[in-house]
């Protein structure tokens, strides 16, 4: 299978995979914005962390990167893994570090590994082509 697989499937699954790219790439690129301009809540938030604000700015720079890169044709499979591997990071921080709901990372963990799903053969040839 091709990258551009995904293209010839069936028009509902390509049409659900980039609305789904797209809700998700506005909800990274708000989040990540948030912590890039410095809102008074993610300063506190990242204070708690207790990581210094640099890990805010390079959280945000990583969300933001995702959401962009969700929405280049080619690279929202690879997008998707990033950000995923990015909630992992966030739930285990909520769970044992702030002590709060991790139920937001979870819902947009999820959403990104069926992002990763829809987009399987895309990333499967992103791999094959890699391995030579």
């Amino acid at each position: 299978m091709s990258a551009v697989s995904i293209q010839s499937s069936r028009p509902t699954r390509r049409i659900g995979a980039w609305t789904l790219q797209g809700i998700i790439a506005a909800a990274f690129l708000a989040a990540g914005a948030a912590k890039l301009a410095g809102v008074p809540f993610m300063v506190d938030l990242f204070e708690q962390i207790g990581l210094g604000q640099w890990f805010r700015v390079v959280t945000g720079v990583v969300e933001v990167a995702g959401a962009v890169a969700l929405l280049v044709p080619g690279l929202a499979s690879l997008a998707a893994l990033w950000l995923g591997g990015t909630m992992v990071g966030a739930v285990a921080t909520h769970l044992f570090v702030l002590h709060t709901s991790p139920v937001p990372a979870i819902v947009l963990g999820l959403l990104n590994a069926l992002v990763v799903y829809l987009r399987r053969d895309e990333l499967a040839a992103l791999l094959h082509r890699v391995k030579g």
